[in-house]
Parts: C-alpha cells; sequence; structure tokens
C-alpha cells in the first residue's frame, strides 16, 4: 500500500472519529440539526463557506480554470458579493428567525401548503448537486489509484454517513471547520511552488495559452458580459434568501452569524487566485498534461489540471494530502446538504403531516437518524447516475442546475420578506410558474433557436451557448417568475387572525437581535474551543511528520509549512480556550 493511500485511509479513520467525538452534543433535534443555536462565528463561517466549496473546485473548476485562464474566478467571485450581503444585512437578519430549520419560516410567511411545496421542492437541489460532488471527487480517486468511480463514491458516501449520523450537525459543523483549515494549508502550500516554479504569476499569465481574462471559444464578447452579471444576480439571490438561511441558524447569537459571513467572504475573495494557480501553471507550460488521463476520464480528462500539477511538481505524499483535501471538501458540502434535508423531512414533513405534531423528541431523534441514512443512499444512487452521463461537463452540470432548479425556489422567499402583502398561495403558485419557465428555457430552448431569431452569422460556440442558457434562464425568472409573484399582491384580500398572528410573530423575530449569555452558553464556547483546538492540533502534527517522507528538501519544507499553518491554528483555539471570558462574548 502507498504512502498516498495510507493518507487517505487515516483521514477517513479521523472523520470518523470526529463523529464520535461529538455524539453526546446532540440530545434534542434543535441540537441534531443546528447545533441547538449554540455555535461559535469561526465555525459557523468555515460551513457557510466550505458549503460553497467542494471537489469539484479542483475537478470542474480546475478545468475550467486550465482551458479559460481568468472567467472562472468570477464565479468565486459572486460567491463573495453575496457572502458580503450576507455581512452587511442578511445573516444577522437569517439567525433572527429562531427555527430550526429554514423550511419553518416559510411556513409561518405562507402557511402549510407552501411549507409542503418548499419540502418537497427544495431538497432535489441540494441532493443532485451533492451527487455531482460526489461525482467529481470519484474523477480524482480513478485517475489516482485507479479505482473504479462507483466505488469511491459508495465508499466515501458510507463514511460521511456514519460521520453524520453519529454527531449530527455538531459533527458536522466541527469537520467543515477542520476540513476547511486543511483544505486551505493544501492550497497555498500548491500555489507557493507553482509561483516559484512559473516564475511569478505575471510570468504564468504571460505564458498562458489562449485569453487569459476571457478564455476560449468565444465569438460573441456580449454573452460573456451577459453571463458576468446574471452570475452575480444568481449568487445574491443564492445567498440571500431565507432557504439557505440554514447556514446561519445554528451561530449562537446575530453578532455571531455577521462574523461568519465576514469569514466566509474574506475566504471566497483570496480562495480562488490561491486554488487556481496551478492550472494556470499547467496551462503555461504543460498544456497537453492531459493525454495520461484520457483511457481514464474520456472527455473529462481536462478536469484532471490540478492533479497532474500534484503529480508534476509537488513532493512525494502530497497527493495523498491533496486526496484527503478532496475528501474534505466533497464530505463538507455533502454533509451541510445531508443535514439539512433530513431536518427539513422530519421538521416540516414527518412530525406535522404523518405524526401529527404529536411525536415526542426521543422518537423525532430515531426519525432523524434514519432520514439521513436515506438521505445518504439517495445521494450515493444520484452520484453513479451522474457518473454514467459520460458526455457532460461537471462545470455545466452543476451552473445548470442551480439555474434550472434552485433559482425558482428563491424567488417567492427572498421577495417573500420584503413584499408582505401577497396570499398565500402565491409562495406555491410561483414555483409552479418558476417550473414552467425552466423548462422552456432550460430545456425546451436550443442553440439553433437563437441562431435563427438573432440571424447570427457565427454559430454560437459549446461554451457561449452554455453561458448563454445560464444567462437567459436567470433573466427569465427575475421578469416572469418575480414578475408573477409581484403581480399576486394585486389579489391579496386580508389573512385570518392565526395566520397574521403567525405572519407578525416573524418579522417580529427578523427584527429582533439574537443575544447570548449566560455561564452555560460560556462554558460551550470553551468546550468547543478546546476540543476543535485538540483535534486540529493532531491534524497538524500528522502533516509535519510526512515530512519524513524522502523527498528533497524543498520537498520536505512543503509538508512543514503546510502543516504549520494547521498547527498554528489549532494552538491558538486552545490557548483561547484556556482564557477566562465575559458571558457575553462572542468569539
Amino acid at each position: 500500500m502507498n504512502i498516498d493511500i495510507i493518507v487517505v485511509l487515516a483521514y477517513f479513520v479521523f472523520l470518523i472519529a470526529i463523529g464520535w467525538m461529538f455524539r453526546n452534543f446532540s440530545t434534542s433535534t434543535s441540537d441534531y440539526f443546528r447545533g441547538g443555536g449554540k455555535m461559535l462565528w469561526w465555525m459557523v463561517g468555515a460551513t457557510a463557506f466550505m458549503t460553497q466549496f467542494s471537489a469539484w473546485t479542483f475537478t470542474g473548476a480546475a478545468g475550467k480554470a486550465f482551458t479559460d485562464g481568468f472567467a472562472i474566478v468570477i464565479l468565486f467571485l459572486a460567491n463573495a458579493f453575496g457572502y458580503f450581503l450576507n455581512y452587511v444585512y442578511f445573516a444577522p437578519k437569517f439567525r433572527q428567525l429562531r427555527v430550526v430549520t429554514a423550511i419553518e419560516a416559510i411556513k409561518k410567511r405562507f402557511g402549510r401548503t407552501s411549507e409542503q411545496f418548499f419540502t418537497w421542492g427544495s431538497m432535489p437541489d441540494s441532493i443532485i448537486s451533492a451527487g455531482v460532488w460526489l461525482n467529481g471527487l470519484a474523477i480524482f480517486v480513478a485517475a489516482v489509484f485507479n479505482i473504479p468511480m462507483d466505488y469511491t463514491i459508495i465508499a466515501t458516501g458510507l463514511v460521511l454517513l456514519l460521520m453524520a449520523v453519529t454527531g449530527g450537525s455538531w459533527a458536522v459543523v466541527a469537520s467543515d471547520f477542520m476540513q476547511m483549515l486543511v483544505i486551505m494549508a493544501v492550497t497555498i502550500t500548491c500555489a507557493v511552488a507553482a509561483y516559484f516554479h512559473g516564475g511569478g504569476i505575471t510570468n504564468i499569465v504571460d505564458n498562458f495559452n489562449g485569453n487569459f481574462m476571457m478564455g476560449s471559444d468565444l465569438n460573441y464578447v456580449s454573452i460573456f458580459i451577459l453571463w458576468i452579471v446574471f452570475i452575480f444576480v444568481k449568487q445574491f439571490g443564492v445567498m440571500n434568501n431565507s432557504i439557505n438561511a440554514y447556514r446561519y441558524l445554528c451561530a449562537k447569537d446575530s453578532e455571531n452569524a455577521r462574523k461568519a459571513a465576514g469569514l466566509a467572504c474574506i475566504l471566497m475573495i483570496i480562495g480562488p487566485i490561491i486554488w487556481f494557480l496551478p492550472p494556470w501553471y499547467m496551462n503555461a507550460f504543460y498544456p497537453d498534461f492531459a493525454q495520461p488521463f484520457v483511457e481514464s476520464m474520456g472527455n473529462k480528462a481536462g478536469d484532471a489540471a490540478y492533479l497532474a500539477f500534484v503529480q508534476k511538481v509537488m513532493p512525494s505524499g502530497m497527493v495523498g494530502l491533496l486526496m484527503a483535501a478532496m475528501f474534505a471538501a466533497t464530505m463538507s458540502s455533502m454533509d451541510s446538504g445531508l443535514n439539512r434535508n433530513a431536518g427539513i423531512f422530519i421538521r416540516n414533513f414527518y412530525s406535522p403531516i404523518i405524526r401529527k405534531d404529536n411525536a415526542s423528541e426521543k422518537e423525532l431523534m430515531l426519525a432523524s437518524r434514519i432520514a439521513t441514512v436515506a438521505m445518504g443512499f439517495i445521494i450515493i444512487a444520484i452520484g453513479i447516475f451522474i457518473n454514467s452521463l459520460k458526455h457532460l461537463s461537471l462545470f455545466d452540470i452543476v451552473l445548470n442546475i442551480g439555474a434550472l432548479i434552485g433559482f425558482p425556489m428563491l424567488i417567492p422567499v427572498l421577495l417573500g420578506m420584503w413584499v408582505r402583502n401577497t396570499p398565500d398561495w402565491s409562495g406555491w403558485a410561483t414555483l409552479i410558474v418558476g417550473g414552467l419557465v425552466s423548462y422552456i428555457f432550460g430545456i425546451a430552448l436550443t442553440a439553433d433557436d437563437i441562431q435563427n431569431w438573432f440571424n447570427l452569422e457565427t454559430p454560437l460556440s459549446g461554451r457561449e451557448w452554455s453561458d448563454l442558457k445560464v444567462g437567459l434562464s436567470l433573466a427569465a425568472h427575475v421578469v416572469i417568475t418575480g414578475g408573477f409573484f409581484l403581480l399576486t399582491s394585486r389579489f391579496y384580500k386580508g389573512r385570518t387572525p392565526e395566520r397574521q398572528a403567525e405572519v407578525d410573530e416573524l418579522f417580529h423575530d427578523w427584527n429582533t437581535p439574537v443575544v447570548s449569555s449566560g455561564e452555560e452558553q460560556q462554558n460551550l464556547d470553551t468546550k468547543q474551543r478546546s476540543l476543535l483546538g485538540n483535534l486540529i492540533s493532531t491534524a497538524g502534527f500528522g502533516i509535519i511528520t510526512m515530512a519524513l517522507i524522502p523527498n528533497e528538501p524543498s520537498g520536505r519544507l512543503l509538508f512543514v509549512l503546510c502543516g504549520a499553518m494547521v498547527l498554528t491554528a489549532g494552538i491558538l483555539l486552545i490557548q483561547a480556550s484556556r482564557k477566562p471570558a465575559s458571558p457575553q462574548a462572542a468569539a
């Protein structure tokens, strides 16, 4: 067994241990699905960041960076824009909803019928995305270890399930924080190596094959600009609506939610340059790297740009550490969706519909674990199915899922917090309209239609049609789906006293800050710092010991650099846990 496999297996054991260590933190469904709303900002910020980050970043996105240069960074800057608005306004508001699942807030705003529409409409987007991320990880494993992709999908899904079922949201968020540190340390180390081997960023850009700023296969610059505009619009909607409020529901108070959003924003700004410097380096100096990967990966061989960099440039053993980071990225994205979906199913369907709100907390906890297992198996099955779609690009799959499935869900829950006087049916009716718009602009409309309507002299390239379809779909949803929701306000005729009380409660909570206090919260803060600090320090020491692997001195130094970054974070947390803090402390 080679060193890379040993590193990955050790990481698997570490993740399972996290679930076991946090097993006693969850005594209720509130604890299990959102940590009881008692988590510190750096844990919440890490999970908010990691939900937008997966192995796809190092496969589909890295392949896009290899072919099209800086263009992929725009997608991540749009994420940062969304997080910035979280920081400025939305994150504290989301925490102030005071619910266990985001769908509970939708029920207060639009009633029980819409609650069920959103319950069954919100899960497919995140489940399919998790399957895409799992498939992206399998691409790496197939290329590195020559293990069939289906086996990787199954094994990774099962490890994730064991961790999530055992520790609930506490294990999910704790692992997200540790995995964020590992990923940033590994990618910073790789970026440093790419920088020095490539003679600096300027030299890498100067030697880039193709248009570094806009990429290749582009005849109409206007389509690229349209894509940029609507990617920012899309990410604004994705980040700033109450469905995705689950990112901040676990924060201990409003201020911790705001700080969490700020951390995610900063990481999303600095991250892309670090992540994509290696694939840019490969384009500049190894443009034909993909040939050895064609047999195992087919037309997705370009997605192995990051892996090829590590194999060619980094020291022995770094591939295993990179693979551990890939597993970390995928699991962090999957476990958040897994935990959220199970929570929605239990709190918004099983408890109110099947059990008529008569289930005990013990029964709900058991049902929650069963639902988590079921969701995990569904994600595994979707990952295997996506693996059979050899002709599709991972980059296109992710963007189309967000545009065609996810975005219609966001419009009523975003606008509904500003346009308050709409009938309850406006929620579910807008979803139906959005589904029709998605079908027309995402499936029925073709590139030939656009070329015929506008008499284009030059046919649209594959990239242009992909970008244009995303832009047109989002524009249609903004105008048609959004317009429909606003139009429903003309049919508003008031609410029953019971429904009006629910709506009033929702907006009262929305505007009332959550302030944490008390010795119990202070003790829990200390426990979070201490436990995570010890776990992270252990991981840091483990990475540093990899310097013992036979390599050139510069290669050994890279492992020391990587491990030192992780270890430093762990030591700082341990020190913070030993300092007395006031009950109101937020850090």
